[in-house]
């Protein structure tokens, strides 16, 4: 995240912070509606974040086109969103949608789900990227957004958390033509800062048991000095042994790794 956009969102996300003891996830869905609409319209993502006018003139413009069409909460944030100074006029709709991910992940947390909606997501995202015809169906930018919500109500609806849905649905209705896999992986990332950890994807050929993945949970958590939250991917070409990504970081300790390094050093 650049330092510009980092001081700008951090602005935005004070007002967002103010009004989270109401209703945050009132406040998600407005803040993503707002996003959808400054995206739609180029004439009006230029006026809200052209850097040359004063932030106080921009959010009475955002105010006298929003009021009365979300919450008021919603439009205190707008207004000190829009304020900001923006690098870039995307840079606007991406701290709107974020902010609205921010506080869906806050009304998740007040009711001790957000781990639960941390697990979903990641549960669903590999679903989807393991069958293609729903891949296809969520990735098609041609495709009714609110067709592709209603599928998401179909497949997750019924066990999973509302807020959990209400995310998935933000997913594949998307800003700025992201992909599904990588919104849901920025959401994934905003969660576990939220929590101040990080998540670490493990892949393993077989399950763990609970006290493997306590073990490794701990371990982990030591050497990075933070709370390490663990996501468990069963790949049966794994052979054995596990393999660790924190972020850029990838410790394999697979068999399958030490076969192929064991043939490139052959074949050297």
């Amino acid at each position: 995240m650049e330092s510009a956009f980092r001081r700008s969102y951090h602005e935005a996300d004070q007002a967002l912070q103010q009004v989270l003891e109401g209703d945050p996830a009132r406040v998600a869905e407005d803040l993503w509606a707002v996003a959808r609409v400054v995206e739609a319209n180029p004439t009006l993502r230029r006026n809200l974040a052209d850097p040359s006018r004063e932030g106080a003139d921009k959010a009475t413009l955002a105010e006298r086109l929003l009021a009365g069409k979300v919450g008021g909460d919603a439009l205190s944030v707008a207004r000190a969103t829009v304020a900001q100074r923006w690098p870039r006029q995307g840079d606007l709709v991406t701290a709107l949608e974020r902010l609205g991910v921010e506080a869906m992940l806050a009304q998740a947390q007040r009711h001790g789900r957000l781990g639960q909606v941390e697990d979903e997501l990641f549960r669903f995202a590999r679903i989807v990227e393991g069958t293609p015809d729903l891949q296809a169906a969520l990735a098609d930018r041609r495709a009714d957004a609110q067709a592709k919500g209603s599928l998401v109500d179909r497949l997750l609806a019924v066990r999973s958390s509302p807020e959990t849905v209400s995310l998935a649905r933000q997913a594949v209705a998307g800003t700025r033509g992201r992909r599904f896999d990588l919104a849901i992986a920025s959401f994934l990332e905003q969660a576990a800062d939220r929590q101040d950890q990080v998540t670490a994807t493990v892949t393993s050929a077989v399950p763990l048991s609970t006290q493997q993945l306590e073990r490794l949970t701990a371990a982990l958590s030591t050497q990075y000095g933070r709370q390490v939250h663990t996501n468990v991917v069963i790949d049966e070409d794994v052979v054995g042994g596990i393999r660790v990504e924190i972020g850029d970081e990838v410790i394999d300790g697979t068999v399958s790794q030490r076969l192929a390094d064991a043939r490139r050093q052959m074949t050297s």
